[in-house]
């Protein structure tokens, strides 16, 4: 640990060029340019507002903000799960040529969709104005799940690098595993609703991406906080993936340049 927080105090500017040069990258042939980055955000959430508002968001307070809320952060979390896990072999000349630790290329990447992410916060809080939402102090909540979210993201990610090197099959299984949670973990629906409040709450507690979605939204437009207890547990479980996930970076990093 006292190695891989050196290294991201060394690598920093790296990381943030390789981000910055990502979103440059990303729009460098398009005609509208970081306009994309509004419109793509957008478009989802209009055609979730249109498919579902008749149909499960009818009896939801501000639907819009709900349904907003989700996909945002989960866009985050799926753009990030899917570089993570071929990211060593996608920087195959990087990793081949000059030493770079290998943690830095997932920290990279969330620095990119975090910047990505930024953006579509700041749509978020106009459509939170125009919708009118109650402003209250358990907004601040916001920020302690935002921090979980990071831990996990980083977490998992590392893990994801890391045995992507070895099992090629596991990016076309994640594709899978990530539509099946896209619906598991409520992106535009109250799974309390759905499935029931038993069964909904259990399902929010033993799934993390539902559960910091379930809270952020609580917190932003209903005005409640999260549960301190899921929020410990899984903030545990963020911080031992992440050193796992760190360990083994390091310890197999030699490994991955022979393998890909």
């Amino acid at each position: 640990m006292k190695k891989f927080a050196g290294d991201i105090k060394e690598y920093w500017y790296f990381c943030r060029f390789m981000a910055k040069t990502g979103l440059k990258a990303e729009v460098a042939n398009s005609y509208l340019n970081w306009i994309w980055w509004v419109l793509e955000p957008l478009a989802s959430m209009a055609v979730y507002y249109l498919i579902f508002v008749n149909v499960l968001g009818r009896d939801q307070p501000y639907y819009l903000v709900f349904i907003y809320t989700g996909s945002v952060i989960w866009s985050f979390f799926e753009r990030c799960m899917l570089y993570d896990v071929q990211a060593v072999r996608l920087n195959r000349d990087i990793v081949t040529r000059a030493y770079l630790p290998k943690p830095m290329l997932v920290i990279s990447n969330m620095i990119f969709n975090d910047l990505k992410m930024l953006i579509s916060a700041a749509i978020l809080l106009l459509i939170f104005v125009l919708s009118a939402v109650p402003v209250t102090l358990c907004m601040l909540y916001v920020i302690p799940l935002i921090v979980l979210l990071q831990l996990f993201v980083l977490g998992a990610g590392l893990l994801l690098m890391h045995f992507g090197v070895f099992i090629d099959d596991l990016r076309h299984a994640l594709g899978i595993f990530l539509r099946i949670a896209f619906y598991v973990t409520g992106i535009f629906y109250d799974l309390t609703k759905v499935l029931g409040e038993t069964w909904g709450r259990i399902l929010i507690a033993v799934n993390p991406m539902a559960f910091i979605i379930s809270s952020v939204r609580d917190a932003l437009i209903y005005g409640k906080a999260p549960s301190f207890i899921l929020l410990a547990v899984w903030t545990a479980i963020s911080v031992i993936l992440c050193i796992i996930g760190i360990r083994l970076s390091y310890r197999y990093e030699n490994t991955y340049a022979k393998i890909i």
